[in-house]
């Protein structure tokens, strides 16, 4: 052979080696890629739906508004409207309108209210001290005779009490006489003589009105001219005697009290309300008092006065609601059922409560935020209303918020990863951390292709996983342990147990071979 023939073979055989090594290094790349669509087989129809957005197909917090492939060359995957998927890493619920109508779900809007709550209360009738009277007289004396003698008799203002005798007021008397009759002869005396009698005169009578005996008597000792042994005690108020120490016979003192008379044409309701009630009561209010003796009948009071005490046992504090008491119907310690329409003048931005989830630590609320969107907001709240409570903050004015079957909602389990990703680290700042919490697990099927047990791993190739959205496709995953692979040869096929560990990092929890027709399989551990 010639030597340019040599040379020519030489670089034929060159070029072929280069060939092949060219297409053994195209076969040794990692097969992640999906396989190719099929001849004839076209990309999915939309199918006149509208493409939100595209996610990624590994799962990983990444979205994009417009096709594309991930590092590994899988296109990322379309959801479209109403589809009941939810981006990774995004905070809001995506539940197909057919679900929602399923569920019940109903919305309100978030809205500036009066927030208004009815404290309820007990209490117990008492009597308005400011209609209480003591009849205590300012002499001393006995009592001859008693008028009123039973506690609980109704007595008019003027009618007699009793009939008493005192020393001091008969000689009160005495002078009073001599003094008017000294007047009488001493009408042609000088004029000084006769002024000092009427001051007498005048002197006697001052003291028998401070001791408060009745213009009545006065005028019956001016007609009659005559000392009387006993006066008569009359009662300087209408109303009904609550308590009377006087008894026939006995001796008293000045300032001892004898009776003590209260009008009840109007009573108090001293109520105890629970503390945490007690701000949202304030003196003006109205209140509607029931008690167990009239049945259907409701009294209208209106609280006066809240007292500054508060009751270490019961943790309670007492307010005075003021009630009239026409015809005397109410008694005096009948208990009383109260219930005060308090609350707040200005208006509050409030949701209906059945709107709030409260799990203990937190406290959410689900905002609608299209056709079958809903985004978990955690809320700070304030002033409860019987049926409202007051957002101080997560919610705007106008917002729709769900009132109804929010629960169920929960109960989808898709919620309690939407709150997660509130709070997870934002996937653009390079943080690869998700959501506390334990890993979901997903399963599948495929064929073991390679183990290595150095680094604890497998290369799998899958068929689709439903739980992901993942079409078939070979990759490598991380073994929990070296030994899951023991007795599964490579090319056998298997079924499989992983979770996510963190985004894109996948671990074999569990790993068997397939089990054949007629034959046990064999465990991976």
């Amino acid at each position: 052979m010639s030597a340019v023939a040599k040379l020519g073979a030489v670089l034929l055989i060159a070029a072929a080696l280069g060939a092949g090594y060219w297409w053994g290094a195209r076969d040794a790349a990692p097969r992640s890629v999906m396989p190719a669509a099929p001849p004839g087989e076209s990309a999915p129809q939309t199918g006149g739906r509208k493409i939100l957005y595209y996610r990624n197909p590994m799962g990983l917090p990444d979205t994009s508004p417009v096709p594309k492939k991930d590092p590994m060359g899988m296109d990322y995957v379309p959801v479209y409207e109403g589809e009941d998927a939810q981006a990774p890493g995004s905070a809001q619920l995506n539940i197909g309108t057919q679900k929602v109508q399923k569920l019940g779900v109903r919305t309100e809007q978030a809205a500036m209210r009066v927030l208004t709550r009815n404290v309820r209360a007990v209490g117990t009738l008492a009597v308005d001290e400011r209609r209480m009277t003591t009849v205590a007289p300012r002499f001393e004396g006995w009592i001859e005779r008693l008028h009123v003698n039973t506690t609980g008799q109704a007595v008019a203002a003027g009618a007699p009490l009793m009939e008493v005798y005192s020393p001091d007021l008969v000689t009160a008397q005495q002078e009073y006489l001599i003094a008017a009759r000294g007047v009488e002869t001493m009408k042609d005396a000088a004029p000084e003589v006769q002024a000092s009698m009427r001051r007498m005169m005048t002197g006697a009578l001052e003291r028998l009105r401070n001791w408060e005996i009745s213009e009545r008597e006065l005028a019956q000792l001016e007609r009659e001219g005559a000392i009387r042994r006993t006066v008569t005690l009359r009662s300087p108020v209408g109303g009904v005697v609550v308590e009377k120490p006087a008894l026939k016979g006995m001796r008293f003192m000045p300032g001892d009290a004898l009776y003590q008379i209260s009008d009840l044409s109007a009573l108090w309701v001293l109520a105890d309300v629970f503390e945490q009630d007690l701000a949202l009561v304030q003196p003006g209010q109205s209140a509607r008092i029931t008690v167990d003796a009239l049945p259907g009948r409701v009294f209208n009071g209106r609280v006066a006065f809240l007292y500054p005490t508060l009751a270490a046992e019961t943790r309670t504090g007492r307010l005075r609601i003021e009630l009239p008491n026409p015809g005397g119907v109410l008694k005096l310690g009948m208990y009383a059922g109260v219930e005060i329409a308090a609350g707040q003048g200005s208006k509050r931005l409030a949701v209906p409560i059945s709107a709030v989830i409260d799990s203990g630590v937190r406290r959410i609320v689900l905002v609608q935020r299209g056709e079958g969107r809903f985004e978990p907001r955690e809320v700070k709240l304030g002033m409860r209303a019987d049926d409202y409570v007051e957002v101080l903050e997560g919610v705007k004015d106008g917002e729709p918020v769900v009132v109804a079957a929010n629960f169920l909602i929960d109960a989808e389990s898709n919620l309690k990863a939407a709150i997660g990703a509130m709070t997870a680290p934002d996937a653009s700042a390079g943080s690869a951390a998700t959501p506390a919490g334990a890993p979901v697990g997903h399963r599948g099927e495929g064929t073991l292709d390679a183990v290595d047990a150095k680094s604890a791993t497998a290369t799998i190739t899958h068929g689709p996983i439903a739980s992901l959205k993942w079409p078939s496709m070979t990759m490598e995953f991380a073994l929990a342990n070296a030994g899951l692979a023991a007795q599964v040869k490579p090319g056998t096929p298997i079924e499989f147990e992983f979770v996510e560990r963190k985004p894109g990092d996948y671990v074999v929890t569990r790993m068997n071979a397939k089990r054949a027709p007629g034959r046990e399989p064999h465990a991976g551990h």
